[in-house]
């Protein structure tokens, strides 16, 4: 763990990063590869915020056609196929089928599902074609309900990925590229200098602190950017009052056994009672259903469901699905808080959520300091190489050492060979596969083969603590290994003997009751 003490980072870096979701994760590794002295610290985990919640879909945006974001759609649709390459044991293609109730709503969904395939040119993952009602009764067997009331259906391709472990992967790999990356490290202090900006870091795992000299400051911090921003550039110094940039959208999601939802491919409901959109997506051996659009005016690290939300879920699955959910079926609820961005880059209050743009935002607040919000899991790595360019634009950065580097072409660790073995689907039980081509590396841990419960083994455990940066029972339940996220009850079984596992490996204190309480909020009960 030597080598992720703050103690021993440089007192001076090119571009300190602040956030360890995707956007921040893709400018650190973008940087470093461009030959940049580049620092970045998380305040919790990787992917701790809206990283890990999302509903694991790499997608163009099928519902952004509806509001003429063709600009929008294009890129994610590139970049899809740019993640899936980078990426294959942690993202791959995913069939998805949306039932139609009526011959003219048919008629009108595979004429859009049609342009999204179009849009995507040849990088499509696969044809749109009809799926006729008896081939629904065969695909979907039990669930009367979806097909009761569906005259036929489409089926399109889309992607799906695993968020937690992608971020990790970016992590890595920016390490390998020369980035220093710290995750549990908040910024306590933000002010300019002659020379860039001073920052005061304190490092929660020892309580040590560290200034840090950095030229630039690239504030990525997600919903949280508001947070970094009154820091930096506080009224009493001069700089006019800031309004906020960021609207936070709160989505829900349940997770079900696959007993509970028979899926063996993704179905997306296009329309429900009220208008929204209702997925549900096969999950490392679950079923995934969601999601909500809800405004919320404060942005708290682990939000809760609201009741109407779960009104909503409930309701629209029977309606969909014909499925009467009841509590004790719900293995895991958890919400992700999306960074959106109103027209103005204002808080508007009044804006719905659900028609605010998914586009991202890249300001220069002051020299030197430069803000990343909005945006996608789909578009991290365009984001990232958009954020670097406005930096030397304004000068701010010299042109890169290594000179212009196409990220495309930079495949993330973990990533096998290309043309090697075939990939485990993502849609079944979480396993091995996840570690990619680190695979050999676990399993040469001491406890290989000695299974904690839901696959995880002590060789996994031990592996994370000593090679990705796992610190809590929550880093290693949570996100290294998705306990938390597909079975709250089991997760809070398994978490004491990955406590002892992690303390014995990093001397630390892994926070284990602040975990069996985590687990209990991400539970409905019986």
């Amino acid at each position: 763990m030597s080598e992720f003490k703050i103690e021993d980072t440089p007192e001076t870096c090119d571009l300190l990063v602040v956030g360890g979701g995707a956007t921040g994760l893709g400018v650190a590794l973008q940087a470093a590869l461009e030959g940049r002295s580049v620092l970045l610290v998380e305040a919790y985990d990787f992917a701790s915020g809206t990283s890990s919640r999302s509903t694991k879909l790499l997608h163009g945006g099928v519902r952004y056609l509806a509001q003429g974001r063709l600009r929008l759609v294009r890129e994610a649709l590139r970049e899809r196929a740019t993640v899936l390459a980078l990426a294959p044991h942690l993202a791959q293609p995913l069939s998805f089928v949306v039932p139609a109730a009526g011959w003219l709503n048919w008629a009108f969904t595979g004429l859009g599902l049609k342009l999204y395939q179009w849009l995507a040119g040849r990088l499509s993952l696969g044809d749109t074609v009809a799926v006729s009602r008896q081939a629904l009764t065969r695909g979907f067997p039990g669930l009367a309900g979806l097909v009761g009331r569906a005259v036929a259906g489409m089926r399109y391709w889309d992607g799906q990925f695993e968020d937690a472990r992608l971020a990790l992967a970016l992590a890595q790999t920016a390490q390998r590229a020369g980035a220093r990356v710290h995750n549990h490290t908040r910024v306590t202090a933000l002010s300019p200098t002659p020379n860039g900006w001073q920052v005061r870091l304190l490092d929660a795992r020892r309580g040590t602190s560290r200034t840090v000299q950095a030229r630039c400051v690239v504030n990525a911090a997600g919903v949280w950017v508001d947070e970094l921003l009154r820091m930096a550039l506080p009224p009493e110094t001069g700089w006019p009052p800031l309004k906020a940039l960021v609207t936070a959208s709160q989505g829900v999601h349940l997770v079900v056994t696959r007993a509970c939802l028979p899926l063996r491919e993704a179905v997306l409901i296009p329309r429900t009672a009220d208008g929204r959109v209702l997925f549900a997506v096969p999950w490392l051996g679950a079923t995934l259903i969601g999601t909500t659009d809800t405004p919320r005016s404060d942005a708290p690290r682990e939000p809760q469901p609201m009741a109407e939300e779960l009104d909503f879920l409930f309701r629209e699955t029977r309606n969909a699905f014909g499925l009467a959910l009841q509590a004790g079926d719900v293995r895991s609820v958890w919400v992700g808080l999306r960074p959106l961005v109103g027209a103005a880059g204002h808080r508007d209050a009044v804006q719905s959520t659900s028609q605010m743009s998914r586009e991202h935002l890249i300001r220069r607040e002051a020299p030197g300091l430069v803000t990343v919000t909005g945006g996608k899991w789909t578009t991290y790595r365009s984001m990232a190489e958009e954020v670097l360019h406005t930096l030397q634009a304004h000068g701010d950065v010299p042109p890169a050492p290594n000179g212009p580097v196409d990220t495309r072409q930079h495949r993330l660790v973990g990533a096998p060979e290309e043309g090697g073995s075939a990939l485990h689907p993502l849609s079944d039980a979480p396993g091995l596969h996840l570690w990619g081509s680190q695979a050999e590396q676990v399993l040469a841990m001491p406890g290989a083969h000695r299974e904690l419960g839901m696959g995880l083994t002590e060789g996994m455990v031990r592996f994370a603590a000593r090679h990705e940066w796992v610190w809590t029972v929550e880093d290693m339940l949570a996100r290294r290994w998705r306990a938390l996220f597909l079975d709250a009850r089991q997760a809070a079984n398994m978490a004491p003997a990955v406590a002892a596992l992690l303390q014995e490996e990093t001397r630390l204190e892994p926070r284990l009751e602040e975990f069996l309480a985590l687990c209990q909020r991400y539970s409905l009960g019986d």
